[in-house]
């Protein structure tokens, strides 16, 4: 199974057949599809629930980050916090894994075989290997590790894009050879160069998107590095060998991005948020000084805005009784529907609860989960300056932001040509997956869960 992060959905494919041939011939073998994402669309949880079958509320996973109990702020998430079964640890006794950058994976935890752990790794010099000697082997084989780009959200293109393809071509480089010396029954890759690459320079290649300009430096950028994608994935399709089973997906799609929303401004003007001090500069979140005793709403950016109640029993300093958390949420829903862009046009906002997309929840999830304009703008947390809306990201430079549909391919001599399907749903890749190695997918969540291999 090859992953490839970030990757748009195959509506889009057409333009660049011709430089994935390799692509294309998996699509014309077997079955494709657009793979709709979980809900957020967010890496960490998106392959966490795609490769266990389960969902971000089962897993406990909302986000890069997770509140913590006793605390307004986020944590960093880790493998520590991935607490059900993946696929590989379903692995009958005789069968054997490789598992290679799949995010949550640092740090490196036991599998019945070989690990490399994923993007979040801090650096070349911490373990990021199971068992350990195998990062001595791969060091001295491939170098340095290199789990990421430095800086993905920047205006040094031409610094980043050297990068991006050096980090590609190393972790590509070593599932090739991985395959090879290790032949396991089940190989799972994560690739995240086409998410830092379509952060960087999606408006650049994409001319729906409202930046592009036409004959820009980069205008050919993608095609360049799909054609570099492609090559790499038929060098791993070949030392598979001819009788695997290769399925191709991503954990999201790509859209442009019209700009950023100031939750946290929103809900200063309207009452919610209430300050001891407004920040002369903009404020992330976590250094606002916050009058908790007044305030009883709060917010997060990121790809969504992520809007919890200052609960009493719960908060550090909640003050909203628990019987009212509900009917504050219908409020602040309403509210929020209304929101206009920035020249007051009429927005599609998605406005969901935990309650109301997921089976269970784990950890503490958001009280209110909102796509500003379904994924058009990003959410931003930061205070500063009484702006409620931004064209550029809080966090950086970004040409992109995540979007619903990803990519499904599935080729091999089992599998049906049975072309195009309908949208497939992110846990039914794990389904899937175990279906082809013969391992019962039953009683994943305790739902009908059908693959479509």
């Amino acid at each position: 199974m090859i992953g490839l992060d970030s990757v748009p959905p195959l509506l889009a494919f057409d333009r660049y057949r011709d430089v994935m041939p390799n692509l294309a011939q998996l699509m014309a073998t077997g079955c494709y599809g657009p793979l709709r994402s979980t809900t957020p669309p967010i890496t960490v949880p998106a392959w966490a629930g795609m490769l266990s079958g389960y969902d971000p509320g089962e897993l406990g996973l909302y986000g890069f980050r997770n509140r913590t109990r006793g605390s307004y702020e986020l944590q960093l998430v880790s493998s520590h916090d991935v607490h059900c079964p993946m696929i590989w640890d379903r692995l009958r006794d005789e069968q054997r894994a490789c598992v290679l950058f799949v995010p949550p994976s640092f740090p490196p935890r036991p599998v019945r075989g070989d690990l490399v752990s994923c993007f979040l790794t801090p650096d070349a010099d911490s373990v990021h290997t199971f068992p350990r000697a195998l990062g001595d082997e791969l060091r001295a084989r491939f170098g340095p590790y290199q789990p990421d780009v430095d800086e993905y959200r920047t205006d040094d293109l031409g610094r980043l894009l050297p990068q991006l393809y050096a980090g590609t071509a190393q972790r590509f480089a070593i599932a090739e050879h991985l395959l090879h010396t290790r032949r396991p029954d089940l190989a799972v890759m994560v690739e995240i160069g086409p998410d830092r690459f379509h952060h960087a320079f999606w408006a650049h290649i994409d001319p729906g998107d409202p930046r592009h300009v036409a004959g820009n430096p980069y205008a050919n950028a993608g095609r360049e590095y799909y054609r570099f994608l492609d090559e790499n994935l038929g060098r791993l399709i070949r030392a598979a060998g001819p009788d695997t089973a290769i399925l191709v997906v991503s954990d999201h799609g790509v859209r442009p991005l019209l700009g950023c929303i100031h939750v946290n401004q929103w809900l200063i003007d309207r009452g919610y948020l209430v300050l001891e001090r407004y920040p002369t500069e903009p404020t992330p979140f976590s250094r606002l000084e916050v009058d908790w005793s007044r305030t009883r709403a709060f917010g997060e950016g990121g790809y969504y805005a992520r809007i919890n109640v200052n609960a009493r029993g719960r908060e550090p300093h909640g003050i909203v009784p628990a019987s009212e958390v509900e009917a504050l949420c219908a409020e602040l829903s309403s509210e929020l529907a209304r929101l206009p862009g920035p020249s007051g046009e009429p927005l599609a906002h998605r406005i969901v609860t935990p309650a109301t997309c997921y089976r269970q929840t784990r950890g503490l999830p958001p009280d209110l989960m909102v796509f500003f304009d379904d994924l058009g703008y990003r959410s931003s947390g930061a205070v500063g300056g009484g702006a409620l809306y931004s064209a550029q990201n809080d966090t950086g430079p970004d040409a992109c932001n995540h979007d619903w549909d990803g990519i499904f391919v599935l080729s091999g001599p089992s599998i049906a040509r049975q072309g195009p399907l309908p949208s497939i749903q992110n846990h039914d890749v794990a389904v899937t997956v175990l279906g082809l190695l013969g391992i019962s997918a039953q009683g994943l969540a305790g739902v009908d869960r059908r693959g479509h291999a």
